[in-house]
């Protein structure tokens, strides 16, 4: 299976230029892309270690999300939030192009890397990382994430498995990511670099929170939407 590549180019208002290039397994979504050469002190294991964390430092001394992260950190570790940026992303036949916030175009980036990390309360990401929408508002969010899970559940059924409808499964998933992203921004905060990086993790913690709280609540705003199936 042919590798998926997505391509990230920055353009800042000063005329920088940052690109990032994401390469992924075809089949398993494994980033292709070797791990940095020299890895920081916050990307550690047990640097703000996850409570939750199943991963053991003798095994894995390095937190499998923060060190692919530290290419983006490090580049990107005197961005403000608000600086202005035009992010072109590319994805196979399609390219998106977008003047944002810098916190918007390093969130929409970080939140595919999330998912493919290699961190275990982030790996249900997958299916959505395949399917990457760049930018994708919150209602977008709410439906790829529900429609993933049910259709994860359609896949669970056919091996005779456990099936969940309630969506609480999903909701709990949501709720360790949370506490993922909360302690991530405990080790990028402990750097004392500008504010870029961490206020995109926040915009991306915010779905988390939100879905973890409401979600019955935001999904019966999408039932309408499906008449035709309710007729």
């Amino acid at each position: 299976m042919e590798p998926i590549v997505y391509h990230y180019d920055f353009e800042f208002s000063d005329g920088r230029k940052e690109r990032f290039d994401i390469n992924l397994d075809g089949a398993t979504l494994e980033p292709i892309d070797p791990m940095p050469a020299l890895l920081p002190n916050w990307a550690k294991l047990e640097s703000n270690k996850c409570e939750h964390c199943p991963l053991s430092a003798e095994e894995h001394p390095y937190c499998p999300l923060a060190t692919r992260l530290v290419d983006l950190v490090e580049r990107l570790n005197n961005v403000i939030s608000y600086d202005e940026v035009t992010v072109n992303v590319k994805l196979g036949e399609r390219t998106v192009i977008r003047n944002a916030t810098a916190q918007d175009g390093i969130s929409a980036l970080m939140g595919i890397i999330t998912a493919t990390s290699g961190c275990p309360h982030t790996a249900f990401l997958k299916p959505m990382a395949r399917f990457h929408l760049p930018f994708s508002n919150t209602e977008e969010t709410l439906y790829r994430a529900a429609s993933m899970y049910m259709l994860a559940q359609y896949f669970r059924w056919q091996e005779d498995r456990s099936v969940d409808l309630d969506l609480e499964g999903l909701v709990q998933c949501y709720k360790d990511v949370a506490e993922v992203n909360r302690n991530l921004a405990k080790r990028l905060r402990a750097e004392k670099r500008e504010d870029g990086t961490v206020n995109a993790l926040i915009l991306l913690d915010m779905f988390a929170k939100t879905f973890s709280f409401s979600a019955e609540e935001s999904l019966q705003d999408l039932k309408p939407l499906f008449h035709a199936y309710l007729s």
